[in-house]
């Protein structure tokens, strides 16, 4: 198999995530997440910004990701909280305005959901940093479509994977690329030993079935 400058990226991402515990994989000790699933990974993609060469890195991936799939837009979108800082990161590295867009309309004022300028027939890259469900990302969307934005799609750090997440972007109409993914991150996290081969069936079962792994 030949491997494309991605598919490099991907795994030296994946590297660099486990390196820093940005992603924890504890099957025989099980995290619990605010769903209230149980699981045996953990990701906290903001603790990249605390790593300046791994944060210009992931920064340099997004740009080369945007550029590469959807072209230069004319805004870049942070989805609150974790697409924030990564898509200011990117919007100043590609010379373009930002806005962020909040996980609800603000109770007062304006009562804005997306915060900063965006104008009508705008095209705009969204940014994340973690896809779950996508149910989030996808209400930032509809806040920018209903803005009269053109979403010519998603960019984000790391996707777990779930069916979930594949048909609900699909359902908005909405391209999504990661750099990095689940079956990724365990290749990766196996060849370096943060795992075992013991720990690669709890892992594939709890992917399968987030909502009922240990339960």
């Amino acid at each position: 198999m030949t491997m494309t400058p991605f598919d490099d990226a991907a795994h030296k991402v994946a590297e660099f995530l486990l390196q820093i515990k940005a992603i924890k994989l504890q099957p025989e000790q099980p995290f619990t997440w605010a769903s209230g699933w149980k699981s045996p990974i953990y990701c906290d993609n903001r603790k990249t910004l605390s790593y300046p060469q791994i944060r210009t890195f992931i920064r340099q991936q997004y740009v080369n990701v945007i550029n590469e799939k959807f072209g230069k837009p004319d805004v870049i979108a942070g989805v609150a909280t974790g697409g924030i800082a990564q898509g200011a990161l990117i919007a100043q590295d590609m010379g373009l305005p930002f806005v962020y867009v909040r996980s609800e309309a603000k109770k007062h004022g304006l009562t804005n959901m997306v915060e900063g300028v965006v104008e009508k027939d705008q095209s705009v890259v969204v940014i994340e940093d973690l896809i779950s469900t996508g149910g989030s990302s996808i209400k930032a969307v509809d806040a920018l479509r209903e803005q009269g934005c053109n979403v010519k799609g998603m960019v984000a750090i790391f996707t777990y994977g779930f069916d979930e997440a594949t048909e609900n972007m699909k359902k908005a109409n909405c391209a999504l690329t990661t750099l990095c993914d689940y079956d990724t991150l365990i290749e990766v996290a196996l060849k370096h030993k943060y795992i075992n081969d013991a720990d690669l069936e709890p892992l594939k079962q709890w992917r399968l079935s987030p909502s009922t792994w240990k339960q």
